[in-house]
């Protein structure tokens, strides 16, 4: 039987943390630096509107969406989970302050204390109420 590998809470937060930071970090050398910390170089995102590979298409990525939703910010909302080597967590992008405005659920695969894996799945589009916190 394989060894199953155990991701405490505090590094699931972490990690979680970090990846909110990458979405709200809006100079791309900074940007691009948080992703190569927090994504394996073969890294993938996938996600109903978009994709990425590796740290620099990821952090391309990211930087296309924010000029898509200038002047929203990401935020996490409630506790990351993990179980395995996977994390799951969700989050919620809105005005400061405000409502929000768009809300998902994310699934990464940990591999060397770095998402492998991401794959995002939308809980609330624009123009949708708020989901259940």
């Amino acid at each position: 039987m394989q060894q199953q590998t155990h991701i405490p809470a505090e590094a699931a937060r972490r990690l979680a943390t970090q990846y909110i930071a990458l979405w709200n970090e809006a100079d791309a050398t900074r940007r691009q630096a948080l992703a190569t910390e927090l994504f394996t170089r073969g890294a993938a995102y996938l996600d109903p509107i978009m994709a990425g590979e590796g740290p620099d298409g990821i952090s391309g990525m990211v930087g296309a969406a924010q000029q898509q939703f200038a002047g929203l910010s990401f935020n996490l909302r409630g506790e990351p989970e993990a179980t395995g080597d996977c994390v799951r967590f969700s989050w919620s992008l809105g005005p400061a302050g405000g409502p929000s405005v768009a809300a998902g659920t994310d699934f990464a695969r940990v591999d060397g204390g770095r998402f492998s894996n991401v794959t995002g799945f939308i809980d609330q589009k624009p123009g949708d109420p708020p989901p259940a916190s």
